[in-house]
């Protein structure tokens, strides 16, 4: 199959979210979708085509998803996408794999990103909130990227790092 409209894919389809440790130029970022649109035009699972998407936001975050109904991605497949995209950053002068990193949304609204550790400190200090904006790269299916991927900390896996006192 080919690549599908983002919005044409089932609220269950099953999604990759990566977030580059950077914001990404308009020349890598070009190097970027133009790269993953080729790897997902050829994307197979057991030699059967995925019909899939990819959606991109805050010149950061890419979304990767497959319409599990249709077939379904293998753990080979899913590791291609990977290797794929790895191989893509040193190009791209940045990090799509790093799974240690937190992104938030600071006060001025930009997105920033750090280490758990350093999240957890940040959180410490007073400069997460409750209400602080953040990232959820873990969510797992198109509904959860459309309505949970941003939300406000104290909402979201991230409110472990959030001080014991305003914890909901």
């Amino acid at each position: 199959m080919t690549i599908v409209d983002f919005a044409s894919l089932p609220d269950d389809a099953r999604v990759w979210v990566f977030g580059a440790s950077d914001v990404l130029a308009p020349d890598p970022e070009s190097v970027l979708l133009r790269s993953t649109d080729e790897f997902l035009a050829e994307w197979r699972a057991h030699g059967t085509p995925l019909r899939c998407a990819r959606e991109w936001r805050e010149g950061r975050f890419l979304c990767i998803a497959v319409d599990q109904q249709s077939a379904a991605a293998s753990g080979c497949s899913i590791d291609g996408l990977f290797r794929t995209l790895r191989s893509l950053e040193p190009q791209l002068g940045t990090s799509l794999t790093n799974a240690g990193l937190v992104f938030w949304r600071d006060e001025h609204g930009l997105v920033q990103r750090c280490a758990r550790t350093e999240f957890a400190a940040l959180s410490a200090s007073g400069v997460i909130q409750p209400m602080t904006h953040v990232f959820d790269l873990t969510v797992s299916t198109r509904a959860a990227w459309l309505h949970d991927f941003e939300r406000v900390a104290r909402d979201a896996w991230h409110a472990k790092y959030l001080p014991v006192d305003v914890r909901p």
